[in-house]
C-alpha cells in the first residue's frame, strides 16, 4: 500500500493521539504514518486511541477517559484520512457527488483501495492543531457545565473534530469553511444555560429542536455544487458574473481580519444564490444565508441546509426562540463564520431599494456588544441585472395580484422561466464594509447599556449600508431605456431620437462619476442603444413596432408597471437632480425670498420622498445640491430674479429627469390624498388601498393621471406612510381641522405635479430644438 504524505505533526512531546478511523484502509494509514513519524521522533512517547463517534459505544468512550486521566501533561492530537477530490471535476461529476456512494470526500473502503494505489496524491493524513490535556480541561471548566469524566471526553471528542475541520479547509480552502457541531457546543455551553435558566418553562430539550431548526452548513459536496446549481438558478443570464476585482481584494482582506455580515439588495430569488456563488468563484469564505422558512418545503429544506442556508420562522413570538437564534448568531459570529440575508428582508418588487429591516442585525449588534467579537463588518453588496423575469409577477402585484405560494411547482415554473430567453448579465459588487466598532463604540460603552442609542447606530449603521449598495449599483441600459421610453406615454421614438436624447442622461453620469455597466456605456453608439432595445422587444417591456420607414420602439399601457421596474432601479442616481428641478420651477411661483424658498422646497421634497429613496443626510444634501447648482453660473443671483431666469436655467439644464423619474410617485401620493379629502377620520391600509386602486383607475380613464403605473398597490403602500407622517390619519378632536389639513396636503401634491409638468413643458421644447437641429443637419 502507497504511504500518502502525511501533514506535518510538529509536537516533539508525549502525545494522545486520537485516531479517527472509518474502515481498515484508512487504519493502515494511519499506522503507517504513526510509524514515520515515531521514526522521525524516537523519543516522544505516543500511546493512540480511536476517537469515539457520537454513538460510540460506553466503552470506547471509557477508554477515552482513562488515557485522559493518566498524563495531564500530554499533548492530545487528532489525526484522521482526508480523501480529496479528482482536481478539475466535471460539472457532471460534481452533480453526481450528490448521489449515494458517490462522494470524493467519503468514498467507500473499496473506492478508498483503488485510490491508494492509482492516485496516492488525493489521500492525506491530517493532525489537527494540538493542545495539552491540562489546557483542554481549563478551556472545558470555563466554557460548559459539565462536571464528569465523561462530559469531558464529550468535549475533547468534539474539539477534536474542529481541530481536524480547520486542518482540511487550510488544505481546500477558505471557501470550504463552514460551523460543525454547532447544536452539542451551544447546548454544553455555560453560557447558554445560564441563560436558558431565565426562561420560565424553557426546556434544554425544545431549545435543541430550534437549534435543530436553525441549524446549517456547508457540506463539502455542496460547495463544490454551489456554481453548478446557481448556474441553473440563473439560467438565461451571461455565465460569468460580473465584478470589481479591486472590491474582491478589498474584501478579501477585510474578511482575513474580521467575521462579515454580508447585506445584499433583494430583487430577485436568485440573489440568495448569487451570494454563494461569488464567494466561491472568489475564493472567499462561505456564507450562512438566512432564509424565510417557507422555501423549506418539501426535500428543498434538507438539502439547502446543507448549502449554508439558515431557516429561521417569519414570526419570531417566542422568548425562547428569541433566545435561541441570538445565541445561534452569537455563536456563529464568535466562531468567525460569515452571515448574509437581505438587508430590505424581502424582495423590491418596485425596483427601488426598500427600507431596511433591523431585527436581524440587532442579534449581531447583541454579539458585539456581548464582547464575541473585536469587530464585525457589514458588507454591502450590490446585485442587479440587465432584466428579469419575475417583474412579469411584480407588475401583477402593482395591479392588486396576490403572491404565488412557494413548492415545487413554483420553483419548476421559476427555473423554466429563466431559460426562456437572454436576461443579460448579473452585476455583483461589494463596496466598502460598514464597520461595527465604528458606529456602536467599545462593548461596555453608551450603546451596550442604552436601548436608544444602540436603535439609533443601528439604523445609521443599516442606512449607511444600503446608501453604500446604492451607490454602487451600476446603472444599466435597461433602466435608461425605460425611463426615457417611458416619458412618451406610449408613444414611439426611432432609434436616433433614443439615442441622441440618451446622451444627455449619460453625459450626467459621467460627470457625477456614477458607475454604469457595460450595456448602459455601449448606449453611446447608435448600435448599442439598437441592441438594448432589440433584447426589451416583443413586450419585455418595449414594443417595437415595424413595417414603416424606420422601426419605432415604444412602451404599451399594459407593460409601463413591468417598465417601471427597470426605470426605479436607476432614480437614485437622478434623484437630487430632479430635486433640483422641481424646487427650481417652485421658485417662480414665489415673490418674496426667493433663494430661500429654494432650499425649503428641496428639504421639503426630501421629507415627502423619505419613505420611497434614501437620501444624504441633511449636510450632505444640502452640499450636493449646492453642487448641482454650482454648474450654473452665478445661480444664485439668477434664482433671486426668479421667473425668465429660472426657466432659462432650466432649458439649459440638461437632463431634464423630474417628469420621468418623480411624476408616479406623486402621483400615486396625490391619488391617496384625493381618498383622503372625503375618507372617514379612520381608515383601515387595506381599505384605503381599494379605494385608492378605484379612484386611480377612473383617473386614468379621464386622463386626469398621466399613466396607470401610478395606480399601483406598491405605491400605495408608501403613500399611506406619507400621510400617517404628515399626521393625516390619525384621528383628531377637531374633524373640520383633519378634513382642513388633508385638503392641504392635496393642494400641496398637485402644486408639485404642475411643477412636474412646467418641467415636462421645457423638456419637450429641449426635444423638439434638438429635433430640428438634427433634421437641418441631416438635410
Amino acid at each position: 500500500m502507497t504511504t500518502p504524505e502525511p501533514v506535518s505533526f510538529t509536537t516533539t512531546e508525549d502525545a494522545l493521539v486520537l485516531a479517527s478511523v472509518s474502515s481498515a484502509v484508512e487504519a493502515d494509514l494511519v499506522k503507517s504514518w504513526l510509524r514515520r513519524h515515531r521514526a522521525e521522533h524516537p523519543q516522544t512517547k505516543i500511546d493512540v486511541v480511536e476517537l469515539p463517534a457520537r454513538d460510540a459505544a460506553p466503552a470506547a468512550l471509557a477508554q477515552l477517559v482513562e488515557q485522559l486521566e493518566a498524563d495531564e501533561d500530554r499533548s492530545v492530537v487528532p489525526v484522521r484520512v482526508f480523501w480529496m477530490p479528482r482536481a478539475g471535476a466535471s460539472a457532471l461529476s460534481r452533480l453526481a457527488a450528490v448521489l449515494p456512494g458517490r462522494d470524493p470526500y467519503h468514498p467507500n473502503e473499496r473506492q478508498q483501495r483503488r485510490i491508494v494505489h492509482t492516485e496516492p496524491s488525493r489521500v492525506r493524513v491530517v493532525a489537527g492543531e494540538s493542545a495539552k490535556v491540562s489546557e483542554l480541561r481549563q478551556q472545558w471548566r470555563d466554557q460548559t457545565v459539565g462536571d464528569s469524566p465523561r462530559d469531558f471526553a464529550h468535549f475533547v471528542t468534539r474539539r477534536a473534530l474542529l481541530a481536524m475541520e480547520r486542518a482540511e479547509y487550510r488544505i481546500l480552502g477558505p471557501q470550504y469553511k463552514s460551523p460543525r457541531l454547532v447544536k452539542p457546543e451551544i447546548l454544553a455551553s455555560a453560557r447558554f444555560r445560564a441563560g436558558l435558566e431565565k426562561i420560565p418553562g424553557a426546556t434544554l430539550e425544545e431549545a435543541g429542536k430550534m437549534l435543530d431548526e436553525l441549524a446549517t452548513g456547508w457540506s463539502r459536496v455542496s460547495v463544490d455544487l454551489v456554481s453548478v446549481l446557481g448556474r441553473l438558478l440563473s439560467r438565461g443570464f451571461d455565465p460569468d458574473l460580473d465584478y470589481d476585482e479591486y472590491q474582491i481584494a478589498a474584501m478579501r482582506a477585510a474578511l482575513e481580519a474580521h467575521p462579515a455580515v454580508l447585506l445584499f439588495s433583494h430583487r430577485s430569488y436568485i440573489d440568495g444564490a448569487v451570494v454563494p456563488v461569488a464567494m466561491q468563484e472568489n475564493r472567499l469564505p462561505p456564507v450562512h444565508v438566512f432564509a424565510g422558512i417557507n422555501l423549506a418545503f418539501g426535500v428543498m429544506g434538507p438539502l439547502m441546509r446543507r448549502s449554508g442556508v439558515i431557516f429561521i420562522r417569519r414570526s419570531i413570538d417566542t422568548a425562547l426562540y428569541k433566545y435561541v437564534l441570538k445565541e445561534y448568531v452569537g455563536y456563529v459570529v464568535e466562531k468567525r463564520f460569515n452571515l448574509s440575508w437581505s438587508i430590505e428582508g424581502t424582495r423590491s418588487r418596485t425596483g427601488k431599494m426598500l427600507p431596511p429591516k433591523l431585527g436581524l442585525m440587532s442579534y449581531v449588534a447583541n454579539a458585539y456588544l456581548d464582547g464575541r467579537a473585536d469587530d464585525i463588518l457589514l458588507q454591502p453588496v450590490s446585485i442587479s441585472f440587465d432584466q428579469l423575469h419575475e417583474i412579469a409577477e411584480y407588475a401583477a402585484y402593482a395591479r392588486g395580484g396576490e403572491k404565488t405560494p412557494e413548492s415545487f411547482g413554483w420553483l419548476y415554473n421559476f427555473i423554466k422561466a429563466q431559460g426562456e430567453r437572454n436576461y443579460g448579465k448579473i452585476y455583483v459588487r461589494f463596496p466598502e464594509a460598514v464597520s461595527m466598532r465604528q458606529y456602536l463604540g467599545d462593548p461596555g460603552g453608551e450603546v451596550a447599556t442604552d436601548d436608544a442609542a444602540r436603535r439609533l447606530a443601528l439604523q445609521k449603521m443599516a442606512f449607511e449600508v444600503a446608501w453604500r449598495i446604492l451607490r454602487a449599483t451600476p446603472i444599466t441600459a435597461t433602466g435608461l431605456v425605460s425611463a426615457l421610453l417611458l416619458t412618451t406615454r406610449g408613444l414611439a421614438l426611432t432609434l436616433d431620437q433614443l439615442h441622441h436624447t440618451l446622451q444627455d442622461s449619460l453625459d450626467y453620469l459621467d460627470r457625477k462619476q456614477t458607475p454604469v455597466s457595460t450595456s448602459a456605456l455601449r448606449l453611446r453608439t447608435p448600435e448599442g442603444v439598437r441592441a438594448a432595445v432589440d433584447a426589451l422587444s416583443n413586450g419585455h417591456p418595449i414594443t417595437r413596432v415595424d413595417g414603416g420607414r424606420e422601426p419605432v420602439w415604444r412602451i404599451a399601457p399594459e407593460d409601463e408597471h413591468a417598465a417601471a421596474f427597470y426605470r426605479n432601479s436607476v432614480i437614485h442616481a437622478f434623484l437630487e437632480t430632479s430635486i433640483v428641478e422641481l424646487a427650481l420651477s417652485h421658485v417662480r411661483r414665489v415673490d418674496d425670498d426667493r433663494l430661500q424658498a429654494f432650499w425649503d422646497q428641496a428639504m421639503r421634497l426630501r421629507d415627502l420622498l423619505k419613505f420611497d429613496f434614501y437620501f444624504a443626510d441633511s449636510a450632505a444634501f444640502r452640499a450636493n445640491i449646492a453642487e448641482e447648482m454650482a454648474w450654473h453660473g452665478d445661480w444664485e443671483t439668477r434664482v433671486a430674479a426668479g421667473g425668465d431666469e429660472i426657466d432659462a436655467m432650466l432649458y439649459a439644464k440638461r437632463p431634464l429627469m423630474a417628469g420621468s423619474m418623480l411624476r408616479v410617485f406623486f402621483e400615486a401620493y396625490e391619488i391617496v390624498a384625493d381618498v383622503l379629502r372625503s375618507a372617514p377620520a379612520e381608515i383601515g391600509d387595506q381599505d384605503l388601498t381599494q379605494v385608492a386602486l378605484g379612484v386611480g383607475r377612473q383617473y386614468v380613464a379621464q386622463g386626469r393621471v398621466r399613466s396607470s403605473e401610478s395606480v399601483s398597490t406598491l405605491l400605495f403602500a408608501t403613500a399611506r406612510q406619507v400621510a400617517a407622517d404628515q399626521d393625516l390619519l390619525q384621528p383628531a378632536d377637531d374633524l373640520g381641522d383633519l378634513m382642513e389639513r388633508r385638503a392641504a396636503f392635496r393642494r400641496e401634491l398637485r402644486d408639485i405635479l404642475r411643477d412636474i409638468n412646467h418641467v415636462d413643458k421645457i423638456a419637450r421644447a429641449q426635444f423638439v430644438a434638438r429635433e430640428a437641429e438634427r433634421r437641418q443637419r441631416d438635410s
